[in-house]
Parts: structure tokens; C-alpha cells; sequence
């Protein structure tokens, strides 16, 4: 099995995340993408986060239609907070046969280098890259970051997205319409729960 593994807080899932999924799978030679829902990224903030079970619920409900998506909760039993080189020595115990590549953003490569054993990730495992929507006068500008070398690390040409959850996040609490921008399963639960200030039941 190839398997791209998309970590991420999906806090909350929108439809830039499933676009991106289903590009990676089309696109790379993936069996299936597994949305490995982060409890707690040591480099963010944990305080606006919703409860990690509704967030693994809500990708649940948004991938359930497709057979090549799956959301997976590794790293809820694994200490905190969550680092990728150690997600990947457990993943690796468990599927000694599987062959696994990371999805990331253009904009996390330019912290590739403060992760945890970053140079053995990029070794062992390798990188499927995808291109990020700049603000204008906002420079693109990969300089000094790991090279973009077509083995180890792949700039996919997937569709630029340029849905943020922390946009959402905002709209939700000011009561505005999220709609077509989230997956319809996802903001039924946030409507049933009030999750991100969202009127409860409304």
C-alpha cells in the first residue's frame, strides 16, 4: 500500500483539505490518503482548538463518501505534543509494509527545518508538496529552504486553495455563512454541537 498521510488540526475539515486530498491520490500513485487528525501541533497555539473528538468527527463525516479518504486518530494515544518523526515510528511499527509519503503545504517547507528530525523524514519518507495562495505584496519567496528536488520533495501541481480554517473559524462566530466552503456533514455537526461560537442548535 502507498499512503499519503495529511496531519493536520482540521480545525475545522473545509473543502480546500478534500480538494488537496483527492488531487495527492489521483496524482501520486496513492492507495489512499489518511487525514491524521492532530491533537495538539507543537508549533500553534492549543487554546482555539475544538475538542480533538469532534474535529476526528467532523473528518470522519467528510470523507465518508470516499473510499480513498480516511481519518485516522494515531496520535491521540501518542504523547504530546504530537511530533511527526515519532507519528512515523509508530505508523511504521504498526504497517511494516506500507510505503508512506507526507503532505504538506509550500508554506510549512519553509519550517521543514525546525521539525523534529526533519533530514530523516525527507530521507525515509519523502514530501508531496502543495502550492499556497499568497496575499497580495506578499512575497513568495523559498529561499533557504529545502530543495524542491522532485524525489525526496515533490511540488505537486495541485489547484491553489485559498479557504484558511481560521477564516472559518471567524465566520462561524459572527454568525456568518460558511457555506460551500465547508463539507456539508462537517457544519451540521458544528451547528449541532455550537462548536467555534457557532449558536447551538440554530
Amino acid at each position: 500500500m502507498n499512503i499519503g498521510l495529511y496531519f493536520g488540526s482540521f480545525n475545522p475539515i473545509h473543502t480546500g483539505h478534500l480538494v488537496i486530498a483527492q488531487h495527492m491520490a489521483s496524482h501520486h500513485g496513492l492507495d489512499e490518503v489518511w487525514f491524521v487528525v492532530t491533537p495538539h501541533n507543537p508549533m500553534k497555539q492549543a487554546a482555539d482548538l475544538a475538542p480533538e473528538s469532534d474535529r476526528l468527527e467532523m473528518v470522519k463525516l467528510a470523507v465518508s463518501d470516499n473510499p480513498r479518504l480516511k481519518a485516522v486518530d494515531v496520535e491521540f494515544g501518542l504523547p504530546r505534543p504530537n511530533y511527526t518523526a515519532h507519528t512515523m515510528d509508530f505508523l511504521v511499527r504498526r504497517h511494516p509494509d506500507t510505503t508512506f509519503k507526507i503532505i504538506i503545504g509550500e508554506d510549512n517547507l519553509r519550517t521543514l527545518q525546525q521539525w523534529a528530525r526533519w533530514r530523516e523524514l525527507v530521507d525515509r519518507y519523502g514530501f508531496l508538496v502543495y502550492p499556497r495562495a499568497y496575499a497580495e505584496g506578499e512575497a513568495k519567496n523559498l529561499e533557504g529552504t529545502i530543495a524542491i528536488d522532485g524525489e525526496h520533495i515533490v511540488l505537486s501541481p495541485a489547484p491553489v486553495i485559498s479557504i484558511s480554517s481560521t477564516y472559518l473559524r471567524t465566520a462561524l462566530a459572527s454568525g456568518d455563512s460558511a457555506r460551500y466552503l465547508l463539507p456539508d456533514a462537517a457544519a451540521g455537526l458544528i451547528r449541532e454541537r455550537g462548536l467555534y461560537g457557532f449558536p447551538k442548535g440554530d
